[in-house]
């Protein structure tokens, strides 16, 4: 899954599985903006789970400082939730995260408890708790897509490395309908990765942090 493989910001190795190297983290993930500012929240101890630096995120979140309140956002290959959480401190209204690992699921819905936000692994079912609504899905990003859409406003996308989501996820995310017209699509991958975008994303903002390579995209969808 994403934050466990591609969030460090120093170089990395991978194994044969396309993960890359175990790395432990701090143990803990803190938010750093809006409602839950400071909050420390826990880290699962699973082989190299960890949150988006926060240098990223804080150059990320500033990018996104007028387009959060009252968004529907999508979380895909979740890990610890950092991305979403962080929008939903924020001011979105709707974050809907999805994890592969039961385990790594079950850990974000413990921390959201933590919050105070209570989130339903039931993909038919969320649960909406003070004027946010929250769910967490226990699922593979493929089949995830291959479902019924639902169009989300913001979508962040950190899948694992090396091993060819970025693009087929982004073309899934275009053509099934998962996107508004003016959707913001946030995609990080490894450095050396060269792909195009879907025809209509814009580049809006870019970082590179050690082997990682985040880009904003703006959805501008042509005119008939």
């Amino acid at each position: 899954m994403n934050r466990r493989r591609s969030r460090h910001p120093r170089s990395r190795g991978d194994t044969a599985d396309g993960r890359h190297a175990t790395h432990h983290g701090s143990g803990q993930l803190r938010l750093i903006g809006g409602r839950f500012r400071r909050r420390k929240l826990p880290i699962l101890d699973s082989p190299g789970l960890r949150p988006t630096p926060d240098r990223v995120r804080e150059t990320l979140f500033n990018w996104l400082a007028f387009e959060l309140a009252g968004r529907r956002v999508l979380d895909l290959y979740a890990g610890t939730g950092a991305l979403g959480l962080e929008a939903l401190s924020r001011g979105a209204a709707q974050v809907t995260f999805v994890e592969m690992s039961p385990a790594v699921a079950g850990a974000l819905e413990a921390n959201l408890r933590l919050l105070d936000i209570e989130a339903d692994a039931v993909e038919t079912r969320a649960v909406e708790t003070k004027a946010v609504e929250t769910r967490v899905l226990n699922a593979d990003v493929a089949r995830y897509l291959a479902s019924t859409p639902v169009p989300f406003d913001l979508v962040f996308l950190d899948p694992p490395f090396r091993r060819g989501l970025a693009a087929t996820t982004c073309e899934r995310l275009e053509s099934a309908g998962w996107l508004a017209p003016d959707a913001l699509i946030y995609v990080e991958s490894e450095h050396e990765l060269a792909w195009q975008p879907p025809t209509g994303w814009q580049l809006h903002r870019e970082i590179v942090a050690g082997d990682s390579h985040g880009r904003l995209f703006r959805r501008t969808p042509a005119v008939d």
